[in-house]
């Protein structure tokens, strides 16, 4: 199996805001110079001068410091992030930018995207990535290699790399004699080190002609990329990085401790409400002591049915070989000193109630336990037993939910010594503790689970054996070929075996296919930086937690967003957190870990601003479909007074509870009338304003209970309103260009405005005194004064522009069209062109495509395929959810409904207690109509008593609001899509529409 790689904006926003920073630069290949050939001696010992070869080496920067500000300045202004007061330099460039991004959302993939853009626009071609480990050097490699066919279809260049090895130098004559893309990836310790092997990049070797590896290496003016930098901040490894001479250097990581010129952010909070990675759910382990009693108690979850909930508790039963403790079923009135054999410790315990709302048991005597709690005598061993049976319960609910939808499952333990999974004896390979224990657990469970249906999730779990769906990846002895733990430096808690990253690596692709039986993986915690397989769903860490590993490093393995068996990411935003969800089986509770995690989150977001005030609102950029509009400080006032008036900030101007529970509730206050064009954007504007309400709260993993159906599902009506919606079709779109093109000119030339270049002009005059570390610091001049204008005449530039060519690459519209539409407007548009450029092909793009967008749903017909949508549909996804924040329901075909605002519930009671309604659903995510702007999903699916109304079956979208500006463009073309796909495959009977609550609804049928 192949993974797949697919462009996405917010990838493609981070490789431009890396390449827009040297925007102006003149576009350039390599430049020639005379690779220095060194000198070799002859089997006689006379020296040989070899022949002359010609390296290609990157054009030098032509930008001057300001222009490189100005740039970076414009880069910060459209993302909203603090603009950088100087180039920060350092002594190892005077070029450095940071870019910081989430773990999981693709951080090496952009910076090795951002070379091909840098060779595309400015002719660069050498560039070096630097890692801090072994691990990551080789991960590094992995990504080159399977992204290699997909940058070939788009940039049509294949890049030469490889791996930094003081043994084969030849790799570096190829690095500076060849004029394409050449990428070297060096770990750290090849450079700065003291061992032998560290040292020869820095001597006269006689196997490279008597030259010096760094000089031959630095002759090129690389690029340097240095994949998290965190770890490379020593004053020598600062030091050697100089030895480079790079042109520029570029710092990637989730969290930079040293900030330089920041132009690029997608943290923790960004990555999360963009749905770039998985959500996270923990299920906590901890262990209670009850006053009075030594009697062993786990709660393991309670399950809900049709019928009371009963509790799953683990306890100690006398048998007849002794006392073993054992999973049982409990329901209310159960008296454990009966089931458990007369067990004296266990006297007074009679289950008096079980709660799948607050998720806990209570008995006659007083004692309570929450799920996930255990008690009595809770050894290390048993701790661990309990954790293994969570992960393995975990696996089995995912894989129960996915496999139909062709997502292999994986879970990821991580030991601390190979003799738990492994031991070794003369008598031969024995599994370890946890492996027995494991392979124990997966039989109780898989007994659970299998049913004797002939359903392929059935034949797919008979045709694994138990020893075959766990595999151990570790270190290898060379000797022995027995698995060993690897060995750590000093500083540091990863391992340096590369044998052992190249087998987890290898196998990355062959672990996600089906034809794999191995499911669960045990692995060494120094080999965690190694893992990032996408489909890693459970993680369980058979250690205490401690303060080595955080416990954002704990989630960070199992972040990415999971493969189906074609390789393609399941990240489509309907569903994307319904898949994507890595549960944690922590051996802490609940709070204990989450408390821990949110605080290493915060910590990550310390650069994030706090106060919502004027002075941070003014001259940050607002993003509107019209273009980018400045926040003046008038606006900023209006900003600021709308909070005040409404308290949604605290007397320190942080943003309050208050204003985040409206926004989810769907419930603000209406803005001011000066900001109400802009709404979208102010609110944006807001939300980049921290607070701990936004911090992503991890569900807990034991509150989720599946969903059961009940007998509404059967009725006759909703079987019949089912039958009448189910049905699936395909869109074409037919359009005459003309009508396009006209559309495009009279969008342009009511809308087309384009910002002048902006510059700043800077005086200054020299310090009174000068020193030579000022003068090398730039620190010899003080700024006196600084003015910015708009430079309204013509953009003479030294850069050439297609025009019309990348037009049609954004539009997708053929250049015949696009040069039909330029011909059309009249001059005075037009001619800001040349007034800015990339502004006036941004904003031309952006108007173009709207008015695509519009003609195609104006022209849009639905055919039916003749496939429909089976009911199973409802049951497939296992629905399941935290009840306690759901609505218990009478009408709908679940007994819980979860909704997804106060808008929603409260159109869900009204549903409930209406006597017109005799059934009514909530659409599962998996029913969805295609449109040209993204698949849509309907709300609701409603049936009315007959008689009583005029549109027996309605078709619902409920909405806050029923203006139409309050809609965003592409939810309004889904909706005008779905009403012609309705008014295709259904009749009369069947009516969709918008609402925003129960009265417009009754007023829509009657």
């Amino acid at each position: 199996m192949k993974l797949k790689f697919k462009k996405q904006a917010y990838q493609t926003h981070a490789v431009d805001a890396v390449a827009d920073c040297f925007a102006g630069q003149p576009r350039r290949e390599g430049l020639n110079y005379r690779l220095d050939p060194g000198r070799a001696v002859d089997a006689g010992g006379q020296v040989v001068t070899p022949l002359e070869t010609v390296g290609f080496k990157n054009a030098d920067l032509a930008l001057t410091p300001g222009q490189m500000l100005e740039n970076i300045h414009a880069v910060q202004r459209r993302q909203n992030l603090p603009l950088s007061a100087a180039l920060v330099k350092t002594k190892v460039c005077d070029i450095n930018l940071d870019v910081e991004m989430e773990t999981g959302t693709g951080k090496t993939y952009c910076y090795v995207k951002s070379m091909f853009e840098l060779n595309a626009r400015f002719g660069w071609s050498k560039f070096i990535v630097v890692v801090p480990s072994i691990a990551i050097r080789e991960g590094v490699f992995k990504s080159l290699e399977i992204t290699a066919e997909h940058f070939l279809d788009e940039y049509k260049k294949r890049a030469r790399f490889f791996i930094y090895n003081s043994k084969q130098l030849h790799n570096l004559e190829s690095f500076s004699s060849d004029a394409g893309i050449n990428v070297m990836v060096i770990n750290v310790q090849a450079f700065n080190a003291t061992g032998k092997d560290a040292r020869r990049i820095y001597e006269e070797l006689d196997d490279f002609q008597s030259r010096r590896p760094i000089d031959v290496i630095s002759a090129n003016r690389p690029i340097l990329f240095l994949d998290e930098p965190q770890k490379m901040e020593g004053g020598k490894t600062l030091d050697s990085l100089a030895n480079f001479k790079p042109l520029a250097v570029l710092r990637y990581s989730a969290t930079h401790k040293t900030t330089h010129n920041k132009i690029h952010r997608l943290d923790a909070l960004d990555a999360y409400n963009q749905k770039l990675v998985k959500k996270i759910a923990v299920r906590g382990i901890s262990v209670k002591g009850l006053t009075g009693t030594n009697a062993y108690l786990y709660l393991e979850s309670i399950e809900v049915s049709t019928a009371a909930p009963v509790a799953r508790v683990e306890l100690e039963i006398k048998q007849n070989n002794g006392i073993k403790r054992v999973l049982r079923k409990l329901s209310r009135n159960d008296n454990l000193f009966d089931l458990s054999g007369d067990l004296e410790q266990y006297r007074g315990f009679v289950v008096s109630d079980i709660n799948a709302l607050t998720n806990a048991v209570t008995f006659t005597n007083g004692h309570a336990l929450v799920a996930g709690e255990a008690t009595g005598d809770v050894s290390e061993s048993a701790l661990r037993r309990i954790q293994i049976r969570e992960a393995v319960k975990a696996h089995f609910e995912k894989e129960q939910a996915l496999f139909a939808q062709g997502i292999k499952v994986l879970s990821l333990f991580f030991i601390d010594a190979v003799s738990k999974y492994r031991s070794y004896s003369d008598a031969g390979e024995q599994p370890g503790e946890y492996a027995q224990m494991f392979e124990e657990e997966y039989k109780l469970q898989l007994a659970d689970v299998q049913t004797l249906d002939d359903t392929p999730y059935n034949r797919y779990l008979k045709g694994i054996a138990t020893t075959q769906t766990h595999n151990g990846y570790f270190s290898i002895d060379k000797k022995t070929r027995r698995m060993v733990d690897p060995e750590t430096g000093k500083k540091s808690l990863e391992a340096d075996d590369v044998d052992a990253y190249d087998l987890i690596l290898k196998d990355k692709e062959r672990l996600l296919s089906f034809d794999e039986p191995v499911r669960f993986i045990f692995s060494h915690s120094a080999l965690r930086e190694g893992w990032d397989n996408p489909n890693v769903f459970v993680i369980c860490t058979l250690k205490h937690s401690d303060n080595t590993v955080s416990r954002r490093q704990e989630v960070g393995r199992g972040l990415r967003l999971s493969v189906n068996q074609h390789g393609d990411r399941m990240d489509n935003p309907a569903t994307v957190h319904q898949i994507n969800v890595l549960t944690v089986v922590a051996s802490e509770s609940y709070k204990d870990f989450v408390t821990a995690l949110q605080r290493d989150i915060s910590e990550g977001l310390s650069e994030r601003p706090r106060e919502a005030n004027e002075s941070y609102f003014t001259g940050k950029v607002l993003k509107t479909a019209a273009g980018d509009v400045e926040v003046t400080p008038s606006l900023a006032k209006q900003i600021y007074k709308y909070l005040l008036k409404n308290d949604y900030t605290d007397d320190k101007d942080r943003i309050a509870d208050a204003y985040h529970e409206a926004k989810k509730e769907g419930t603000l206050a209406a803005l001011p009338p000066e900001l109400v064009a802009h709404a979208d954007a102010v609110f944006a504007l807001i939300d980049s304003v921290f607070s701990d309400a936004k911090l992503p709260l991890p569900e807990d993993d034991r509150k989720a209970k599946t969903n059961p159906l009940n007998a509404n599902f059967e009725k006759a009506e909703f079987k019949a309103l089912w039958s009448r919606i189910n049905r699936k079709a395909a869109y074409t779109v037919e359009f005459e260009t003309p009508e396009l093109v006209t559309k495009c000119v009279r969008a342009l030339e009511a809308e087309l405005k384009v910002s002048p270049m902006q510059y700043t002009v800077v005086a200054g005059e020299q310090a009174d005194t000068a020193t030579y570390d000022g003068m090398r610091q730039g620190e010899s001049f003080k700024v006196t004064e600084s003015t910015t204008d708009f430079h309204r005449a013509s953009a003479h530039s030294a850069v050439k522009y297609d025009l019309i060519g990348r037009l049609a690459a954004e539009t997708q519209l053929t250049r015949a069209t696009v040069a039909r539409v330029l011909q059309g407007i009249n001059k005075a548009v037009f001619s800001q062109y040349r007034t800015n450029p990339e502004d006036f092909m941004q904003k031309a793009a952006r108007l173009m495509n709207e008015q695509k967008a519009t003609v195609i749903v104006e022209h849009i017909a639905y055919d039916p395929t003749g496939d429909a949508y089976d009911m199973d549909i409802f049951t497939q996804d296992k629905p399941s959810g935290d009840f306690s924040k759901a609505v218990k329901a009478n009408h709908h075909i679940y007994d819980y409904v979860f909704t997804d605002s106060k808008n929603e519930r409260d159109f869900v009671r009204e549903l409930d207690t209406s006597t017109e309604v005799v059934v009514y659903a909530k659409l599962p995510r998996g029913f969805f109509i295609p449109t040209p702007v993204g698949n849509y999903n309907p709300d609701w699916a409603i049936a009315f008593q007959e008689g009583k109304v005029k549109h027996v079956y309605f078709v619902a979208e409920t909405k806050g609001s029923m203006s139409s500006m309050d809609l965003r463009k592409i939810e309004e073309g889904k909706i005008e899509c779905a009403r012609k796909f309705f008014a295709k495959i259904t009749s009369d009977q069947v009516k969709y529409d918008v609402v925003d609550g129960y009265g417009k609804l009754m007023e829509l049928v009657a």
